[in-house]
């Protein structure tokens, strides 16, 4: 078969696109498909982002082509396009039906796979938030996994493995999937948009490019980076200052404790980068905005004055969970930081 340009390279372009974002799992996968040693059912791990839809459609494809090559399916038969577009009877998913994966759910998935109407051939049922499933429908799916009548597939997804029943996971080939890439995500979050500084800071904060765009469009989470920054500047120099920018713009943005956490987070990632650059002038920064203030600053601090103001930050991030009062936490904090300074 021979297949055009256009659909080779759209093809390979989405392949090569998975085996960066998953390549131990595109491996796996691949490895499973040549030996021909296909399991009756899988669980698929990972984090939100991780590609875990996009590679379960890849391998269901791989499972059904008519035309594989290389490990690869030709995306041009009859079943790789039934696939695409949602239509091949021998392929049925589930969703949530509001917060669980209800009893009735499992039933009638199981009654789809087991009409005499499907087509001949291997039969796949995913479960997606397969975590979701309440006792009833766990133990309703655990006794069709024992038993599958026929040529049978099953691919679980969950970000909560530890939440499936543990009798299901014995019985499921467990497929982990690894964090996006950083390198990958900001290339992701530029492609929407982003600027490098945005999609850096945002990429060290979660490995979620949905998550991550979401807190890049959150004003406040904007005006907590900006803040973070002037802060590290403005310690330095004068601690009454930066105790001014506590009153005036740190605490009247921040009323939940995760937002202190998060606010904590930032500032700490800040003396991070100022590490990082102190040690390698060509590091990734979180902020790399700020590169050539990163720079000033190293030159003037040693790295045991830098390590006792991370110190200092994560001491502060632990009282925000004892309820400590934020005001005088947070003036704690700036004076422990300004102390680093005094002694340069």
């Amino acid at each position: 078969m021979i297949l055009n340009e256009s659909v080779v390279k759209e093809m390979m372009g989405t392949v090569d696109e998975l085996s960066r974002l998953q390549p131990i799992v595109m491996k796996q996968l691949q490895m499973i498909f040549q030996k021909d040693r296909i399991a009756h059912a899988y669980i698929f791990e990972g984090e939100k982002g991780t590609g875990k839809k996009e590679v379960m459609k890849f391998f269901v494809k791989l499972l059904l082509c008519q035309n594989p090559s290389k490990n690869v399916p030709c995306e041009t038969c009859r079943n790789c396009k039934r696939v695409d577009s949602g239509n091949h009877p021998n392929v049925l998913q589930i969703e949530p039906d509001g917060q669980f994966i209800k009893v009735e759910q499992i039933r009638d998935l199981i009654s789809g796979m087991t009409k005499t109407s499907l087509e001949e051939g291997r039969k796949i049922y995913v479960i997606h938030h397969a975590d979701k499933m309440n006792n009833s429908a766990a133990n309703t799916l655990l006794k069709f996994l024992e038993e599958p009548d026929g040529l049978v597939t099953a691919i679980l997804l969950t970000e909560q493995y530890q939440q499936v029943l543990p009798t299901i996971q014995s019985r499921c080939q467990h497929i982990k999937f690894s964090s996006i890439p950083k390198d990958i995500l900001i290339k992701q979050l530029q492609e929407r948009g982003l600027t490098l500084s945005m999609a850096s800071t945002v990429s060290q904060v979660t490995n979620s490019l949905e998550t991550a765009l979401a807190l890049a469009q959150d004003e406040q989470f904007a005006q907590a980076r900006k803040t973070v920054l002037k802060l590290v500047e403005t310690v330095k120099k004068n601690v009454n200052e930066a105790m001014l920018i506590i009153y005036d713009e740190w605490l009247p943005n921040i009323k939940e404790k995760d937002e202190l956490e998060l606010s904590l987070d930032l500032l700490l990632l800040a003396y991070r980068d100022i590490v990082a650059v102190k040690a390698n002038p060509e590091s990734f920064c979180t902020y790399p905005d700020m590169m050539n203030t990163w720079k000033d600053m190293a030159l003037s601090s040693t790295f045991e004055q830098l390590s006792e103001q991370m110190q200092a930050i994560l001491q502060a991030r632990q009282h925000v969970g004892r309820n400590m009062n934020r005001t005088l936490l947070m003036e704690q904090l700036m004076l422990k930081l300004q102390e680093g300074y005094s002694f340069v």
